[in-house]
């Protein structure tokens, strides 16, 4: 019987940089769901949305089932939610939350073999995406949770403006029930991405993806995202 292990606490505090802190996920699991060569998979740094801190339960269910799979996932704790425990992102701090991501994913880069990918639920994904339109260098393709594609009820306040200079294969996960954008609205936005991409969609979902239970959407979107990824673990 395969035993979840602890996360462990982390961070990186290295003077002059971004402050890093989270959980890190190390690889683990049966021979039957491991991946048949672990350094194929890699790293994934998953941050979390406005509301939220990297103890979300979804982002849990999707480290637990990415490291089960094969990968070192740090759950991490945007610069926002550091300077306070609660409330959302302060007005004008999405550029130190992505300056906050740079830094996770350099320093968790050297801890792991295989490519590395970035990801995050809402408002992280939306800085995640941001980043990485920035400099698709920093990571080899992204996960994105609950895409927030437009304020609920304001659905010409698109926001993927920078959708567009995104280089790196992205797989979106979105729920039916999703006030932030309806499915026929995240199918049309992908259109405006260069880069590979496909989306997941989780039935009767809504922001927070647990219809079903985070559990099963976690496997889910490992399942999806390691064949998109060309990453198969032996049970898939």
């Amino acid at each position: 019987m395969n035993t979840q292990p602890a996360a462990e606490p982390f961070a990186d505090e290295t003077p002059g940089q971004a402050l890093v802190r989270g959980f890190l996920h190390r690889p683990h699991g049966d021979p039957a769901t491991r991946m048949p060569d672990p350094s194929r998979a890699g790293a994934l740094v998953l941050t979390h949305g406005a509301g939220s801190n990297c103890r979300a339960p979804l982002l849990v269910a999707v480290a637990e089932a990415f490291s089960t799979a094969g990968f070192l996932v740090l759950r991490c704790d945007l610069p926002f939610r550091q300077a306070r425990p609660h409330g959302p992102p302060f007005g004008g701090s999405a550029a130190q939350d992505r300056d906050g991501l740079r830094r996770a994913l350099q320093v968790i880069n050297p801890l792991a073999p295989g490519r590395l990918f970035l990801g995050g639920h809402s408002y992280g994904g939306r800085q995640a995406s941001m980043l990485l339109a920035e400099d698709a260098a920093l990571a080899a393709g992204l996960l994105l949770l609950s895409y927030p594609l437009h304020p609920p009820k304001n659905p010409s306040q698109l926001r993927t403006a920078h959708f567009p200079k995104l280089r790196v294969q992205s797989l979106f996960v979105h729920g039916t029930r999703d006030p932030f954008g309806s499915i026929d609205e995240m199918r049309s936005a992908l259109e405006l991405l260069a880069a590979p991409r496909n989306l997941l969609v989780i039935e009767g979902a809504g922001h927070d993806l647990s219809a079903g239970g985070h559990k099963e959407v976690g496997r889910k979107t490992m399942e999806a995202f390691g064949g998109f990824m060309g990453i198969k673990s032996q049970a898939l």
